[in-house]
């Protein structure tokens, strides 16, 4: 979210985000180097991740909300300005449909960094990416999935260390919750992109986030919302975890597969892990990096296993395509 996931603008092909739109991509046979485009998908990581580290930091003086409200209230108004995505001409559905994107867009968001704010980064995103693998499990239909999930249950055992008696519970169940709507997001974010063109659907969807979480943020961090050292570490917030990120992706997927891209995008507990260490001083024990490293093997698994049954689906001559795609955890749309 991701977590926290704000997705991106200016696409050459009708997507909901910058994130949906990378990821459809058509992959260009020998367009860059293949170490390059791997290098483009970890910078971006790793952007995301530091990004939601300061934004961690801002909590002491916006809180968690106010933090959330700052960074989708900048991205709208970035986006809109970018998009310019008109109002008119839509039937009562899309807009229902926008609507209910922007409900979970913005949720995801507050639930996460309500979990951040209780949980280390690390942990958090690892739970996070649960709702997205669970969706992914589901998508391949296959019984082998199972061992992923089962992998991945392991892991999450192993971060709680047997109870999760040493994380915050309402911080757990934040970062389960977030993961939910992330998983919402992905379904809602590909059926947006097809009733919206270019990036139009994910700037009204914003708009709609950032009012509704704008009530929460003045509730809770009242004027500190203008102070300008907040405003302006909010707006490297936004910047480091929406616009580079989703950048550096839109490029990255124009030379290597969606596929790998999703593996590559598994790592991300990982990296939140590092970023919050370095950043928040936030250690793991040995037991918790076993834990977070069962839940990346079965992320990578289950993406591998949903892009083959996506695969096998496609060669069956008689398959009729519901509209329904494999979702590898990363929230990748292949």
């Amino acid at each position: 979210m991701t977590a926290v996931r704000l997705d991106s603008p200016l696409t050459p092909t009708p997507a909901p985000s910058w994130r949906s739109a990378a990821r459809r991509t058509v992959r260009r046979p020998g367009d860059g180097s293949q170490l390059g485009s791997v290098a483009l998908v970890l910078g971006g990581a790793v952007s995301l991740q530091f990004g939601a580290a300061i934004a961690a930091l801002l909590f002491p003086r916006a809180g968690a909300m106010g933090v959330v409200s700052l960074r989708l209230t900048l991205a709208a108004v970035v986006l809109l300005l970018i998009c310019r995505p008109k109002v008119r001409g839509h039937a009562r559905a899309d807009w229902a449909l926008v609507a209910a994107f922007g409900v979970a867009l913005g949720g995801m968001n507050a639930l996460f960094y309500q979990a951040i704010e209780r949980i280390p980064l690390g942990a958090a995103v690892t739970l996070e990416v649960l709702g997205p693998l669970t969706l992914s499990v589901l998508a391949a239909r296959r019984m082998a999935s199972l061992v992923w999930a089962g992998l991945a249950l392991a892991g999450v055992i192993l971060l709680g260390r047997g109870g999760f008696d040493s994380l915050n519970v309402e911080g757990v169940l934040f970062a389960l919750a977030a993961g939910v709507l992330w998983a919402a997001y992905i379904l809602l974010s590909a059926r947006t992109g097809r009733r919206f063109p270019k990036a139009d659907g994910l700037a009204l969807a914003l708009a709609i986030g950032a009012v509704l979480s704008l009530p929460f943020g003045v509730a809770t961090a009242g004027a500190a919302l203008v102070d300008p050292v907040t405003l302006a570490l909010g707006a490297a917030v936004a910047l480091l975890s929406s616009m580079l990120p989703y950048t550096l992706e839109l490029l990255a997927l124009r030379r290597i597969a969606a596929a790998t891209f999703a593996v590559l995008m598994s790592l991300e507990p990982a990296i939140a892990a590092f970023a919050g260490f370095l950043v928040l001083s936030q250690a793991l024990s040995l037991l918790e990096g076993l834990g977070m490293a069962l839940v990346i093997v079965a992320s990578m698994g289950a993406v591998r296993l949903s892009t083959s049954a996506r695969s096998r689906d496609q060669r069956r001559p008689d398959t009729e395509d519901q509209g329904h795609r494999p979702v590898p955890p990363n929230g990748a749309v292949p």
